[in-house]
């Protein structure tokens, strides 16, 4: 069992953690996810539990939250009528094969492998998040057809790999296909939950080599509880700043954290 003396510390930064990516999901659409896996890999390897598949456990726990935080974030989105459920209804099933695909793709992938794909990718999210310009376009709709399921797919199975819900993903896609920012926030939202409920469903029957106490499959359940409880306080928050404020400058904050964090993550894989 880890020492007390670091195991208290890190339940008090968790719970700081678990707040903060409750605000940051119901503000920015991205689930919290972003944040919640670098934070894991923190704190469980400097427990001591740096196995192989640490990564795997890190993904699956926070996709495990993000099944919370997505359906808090999306309701409270649908009382002030920002979600588009037709979009939602016609991209879930995509959305929901392509985070299968992922879970199997993580779960025969090494944890250095999944940190350097986690690193790949959050450098992009967070150059778009940062650089990104809202008059961008691809369309004026969204895609039907084989192009909606092509990119549905890709979402939820980039997402797995990153152990996030759709938001980092989805957001920029709606906007790209002249999505407001708002409706897009609120409506990838929900993408979250079609990402989150089928992996956590194939993670709880993963076994993994050397996983934290308390891990049922890949989930770690005291690290769970302790996110699903800071996270229920505060999404709501999140979601009251995102429609009473202009996001663009938080955001533009965010994406140079993000960056910074997939970039330090790349440095671990390199071993520097």
């Amino acid at each position: 069992m880890p020492d007390p003396s670091l195991l208290i510390p890190m339940i008090g930064l968790l719970a700081v953690i678990g707040l903060v990516a409750g605000v940051i999901a119901g503000l920015l659409g991205v689930g919290g996810g972003i944040v919640l896996v670098p934070a894991f890999f923190y704190a469980f390897g400097h427990l001591g539990f740096a196995g192989p598949q640490l990564m795997q456990v890190c993904l699956a726990t926070s996709l495990a939250t993000i099944v919370v935080t997505s359906l808090r974030s999306v309701l409270a989105h649908h009382k002030r009528g920002a979600v588009d459920w037709q979009i939602l209804r016609s991209w879930s099933p995509y959305i929901g094969v392509g985070a299968v695909i992922g879970v199997f793709t993580a779960s025969a992938l090494k944890s250095v492998t999944l940190q350097a794909i986690f690193g790949v990718l959050g450098v992009l999210v967070g150059l778009y998040m940062a650089f990104g310009r809202s008059d961008w376009r691809l369309g004026q709709q969204m895609p039907a057809g084989p192009k909606r399921a092509g990119l549905g797919g890709m979402v939820g199975f980039l997402s797995v790999l990153m152990g996030i819900g759709g938001g980092s993903f989805g957001v920029p896609l709606m906007s790209l296909y002249n999505t407001p920012i708002h409706r897009a926030v609120a409506t990838a939202s929900g993408f979250g939950m079609m990402i989150a409920v089928p992996s956590v469903l194939v993670f709880l029957f993963l076994n993994v080599e050397g996983a934290p106490p308390y891990t049922l499959g890949a989930v770690n359940l005291p690290a769970f509880a302790l996110i699903f409880a800071m996270t229920m306080i505060s999404t709501p928050w999140g979601v009251k700043l995102a429609h009473a404020m202009d996001p663009k400058p938080l955001k533009r904050v965010f994406a140079v954290f993000i960056t910074l964090v997939a970039l330090n993550m790349l440095r671990k894989v390199v071993g520097l």
